[in-house]
């Protein structure tokens, strides 16, 4: 039995905040769910996009650093995310995002599941992946999505890495998270927890002649794994210490409780707990409708609002 339960939320870094949300919100039709910001650098927001719950497992989430350097290809980086998107809906997909401007590749079967890849405006690498209703998590339809319920994106998929050495990070995805080997193709090495559906895999391609890739606009920050509980983060947190990762202790993000560690190739995991959720200090009808800060960082409010830029809601783009 693994210790987590699938992916909780992807966090990424990019460009200009309000381009960000025009394309998650406007053009992909994700909920933004909590407009926050980066409680580690406060002058930047944190933008999560979800169903239209903020259901664990549905999120995916930004630091628009728009002065960042672009990102360093190279090893110790996730490099691609996964999103679920219902079966059949590819073609709605690749002519929706043809149509404004997002450059998409032909689509091809990644173990034996038929996948569209993109990059999104700031160069993060995006796949839409079909899955079967055989295959379907919970998922919140949002009524205020400018894509049709029966296409909306599902919530997270999977993640792709790079790594210098396969094995270091396959030893640990195995004996200490829970995940198993479930096949390879193409150099691409898949792990995964139970059934490997939506939420549960990553893959890793070992790339030992690569430099050390690094953080900056377009990239991964870090893959958020599901725990039930505190307790149960807990007693993750001890199996990932005695297998020397070193843990951080536990940080309390209000909405969820988080531990923070370095797999042995160096991609930077977190321990996330499903709840309380961000219903916990907003009404489910207006998540993400204005700037909610942690209890903490309230005191600071006047100082933190003055210093980000102004967002407002995509415009209008039709479901077609």
């Amino acid at each position: 039995m693994g210790i987590v339960n699938g992916l909780h939320h992807v966090t990424a870094i990019a460009g200009p905040a309000q381009e960000n949300l025009d394309f998650y919100a406007g053009i992909l039709g994700m909920r933004l769910v909590k407009r926050s910001v980066n409680q580690d650098d406060p002058g930047t927001y944190h933008l999560f996009y979800a169903d239209a719950e903020g259901s664990p497992g549905t999120d995916l989430t930004f630091f628009p650093w728009d002065m960042s350097s672009p990102r360093r290809e190279g090893h110790g980086l996730s490099v691609e995310v996964s999103l679920t998107v219902p079966e059949g809906s590819l073609a709605f997909w690749g002519e929706r995002l043809a149509r404004y401007g997002t450059p998409v590749e032909a689509v091809e079967t990644r173990f034996g599941r038929r996948t569209l890849a993109l990059e999104d405006p700031h160069g993060l690498r995006v796949a839409l992946v079909e899955s079967a209703p055989a295959l379907a998590r919970r998922f919140a339809p949002w009524d205020g999505s400018p894509v049709a319920v029966e296409r909306q994106i599902r919530g997270l998929d999977g993640a792709r890495l790079w790594e210098r050495a396969l094995a270091p990070s396959a030893a640990f995805l195995e004996g200490t998270l829970g995940f198993h080997a479930a096949g390879a193709e193409y150099g691409w090495h898949r792990y995964a927890l139970g059934a490997g559906g939506p939420g549960e895999y990553v893959d890793i391609r070992e790339t030992p002649a690569a430099p050390r890739g690094a953080w900056g606009n377009g990239s991964i920050h870090h893959l958020a794994w599901r725990v039930e509980d505190e307790a149960r983060q807990l007693d993750a947190r001890a199996r990932i210490e005695k297998a020397g990762r070193r843990p951080t202790p536990v940080i309390d993000r209000f909405w969820f409780k988080s531990v923070y560690f370095l797999e042995p190739g160096g991609v930077l995991f977190e321990l996330a707990t499903d709840g309380p959720g961000f219903g916990v200090d907003e009404d489910l009808a207006h998540l993400g409708e204005k700037l909610v800060l942690p209890p903490w960082l309230e005191p600071g409010r006047d100082g933190i609002e003055a210093a980000l830029p102004r967002l407002v809601p995509p415009a209008p783009i039709e479901a077609r």
